[in-house]
């Protein structure tokens, strides 16, 4: 089920932070609730779609591997990504990104990877990569489209972007493609939007990318509609996936649908803590400083908004002068960085917050730890805690969390 942000953490999370060092600052994934989520899209989607994780949401290797057991295959973006999804045995790898390097080439070919192209000139390099490895491989173009499609936090198509081949210039591409010996086109890569929660509005762009796709002039096998499933961070509440079933067209014979989701299959399985270490008032506003912020947790900053959080009482006050508290009082969650950008969330109301209790912030499982500038101010990394359902894959396996690869 989708995060209540204004729930407690389940009794697993509050278990395994309460058993860590202080001051408690952690990442908590549970492996069960990836696999839960897994199943649940699966179900919302036509029968023999393709469905991929697209690894660039959470790249912990548990994560990876938990996800390429569930789901048929992963989408990666880079070399460290094709790394993590090899190790993780994926049964099937798709290789898009805008910026691959020769070496990237041909590591994804000699991986047998499905590669998206994304320009001509990557077309001809791919063709030369898969010669070089005396391998003939499939392809898909990706394709920024003349017309936006979705509603989202961040529009890839309809729009000035680096991502894909302009609808215009597509012929070009197909007509270099017949003259290529080693790469053979057989379908498009469309991914619209990040974060969309209009299922009916979604349901419509892969009906209509279904019908696009088989105008051109191929011998159509695949469509990929890329990701773009989203969760809403203030309600707990997402796109709806019942409706999505309803709702989703069913691919014709002979094509193959691909969707690639990563932030529905992984946010709500990861939980973010960090300890309360202050507590100011400055120019009539209350702060609590945490040991952590935005070098763990970008997203709230990168998106201007304010992620929620349930506090944790912590009894234990080691100091021997009276323990600072606020009471029925808005506060904003503020990290440990020299920025007052460091924001996690603003004006949320507490009925009591001490130093020395934790903030739990939910529904962190993507888009946390991996897009964050981790070194900055070279604080300590956070803790990974894993659980698997009821408890902790391994109570002495905590570990810093490290960047992806």
């Amino acid at each position: 089920m989708p995060a209540d942000p204004a729930a407690a953490p389940p009794p697993a999370v509050v278990r395994a932070l309460t058993r860590l060092p202080r001051p408690i600052c952690a990442y908590v994934y549970d492996l069960q609730v990836l696999r839960d989520r897994g199943a649940a899209v699966r179900a919302a989607l036509p029968p023999g779609t393709t469905l991929l994780y697209a690894v660039k949401a959470n790249g912990h290797p548990a994560v990876v591997r938990a996800l390429a057991e569930v789901c048929d295959g992963l989408e990666v973006a880079s070399g460290g990504e094709l790394d993590l999804a090899t190790a993780a045995g994926a049964r099937r790898i798709v290789f898009g990104g805008p910026a691959k390097t020769d070496a990237e080439l041909a590591a994804a070919v000699s991986a047998g990877a499905q590669i998206n192209v994304e320009s001509r000139l990557e077309l001809l390099r791919l063709d030369l990569a898969a010669r070089q490895a005396g391998r003939r491989v499939r392809s898909a173009v990706r394709v920024n489209r003349a017309t936006a499609a979705l509603p989202g936090s961040h529009a890839m198509t309809g729009t000035p972007t680096p991502f894909g081949v302009d609808e215009t210039g597509l012929g070009e591409i197909i007509a270099l493609a017949r003259t290529l010996a080693h790469v053979r086109v057989v379908g498009f890569h469309l991914h619209a939007v990040s974060n969309n929660l209009d299922a009916a509005a979604h349901a419509a762009f892969v009906a209509d990318a279904l019908a696009w796709s088989r105008r051109q002039d191929i011998d159509l096998e695949l469509v990929n509609v890329g990701g773009g499933l989203g969760v809403d961070y203030l309600s707990g509440a997402g796109i709806d996936l019942d409706e999505l079933r309803r709702l989703l067209p069913r691919p014709p014979d002979g094509v193959e649908l691909i969707v690639e989701p990563g932030r529905i299959l992984a946010a709500d399985a990861g939980w973010y803590a960090a300890e309360v270490l202050d507590l100011k008032q400055t120019h009539g506003r209350w702060f609590a400083v945490l040991r952590g912020g935005t070098h763990h947790f970008r997203l709230p900053a990168a998106w201007a908004y304010s992620h929620p959080f349930t506090v944790l009482p912590v009894d234990d006050w080691p100091y021997p002068w009276p323990r600072p508290a606020v009471e029925d009082a808005d506060i904003d969650a503020v990290g440990e960085l020299c920025t007052p950008r460091d924001v996690l969330s603003r004006g949320r109301h507490v009925e009591r917050l001490r130093v020395g209790d934790v903030l739990v912030f939910p529904r962190t499982g993507a888009y946390g730890w991996d897009i964050s500038h981790h070194d900055f101010l070279r604080h300590p990394h956070p803790e990974v805690v894993l659980l698997d359902g009821s408890g902790p894959v391994d109570p002495a396996a905590h570990t810093r969390a490290r960047p992806a690869g």
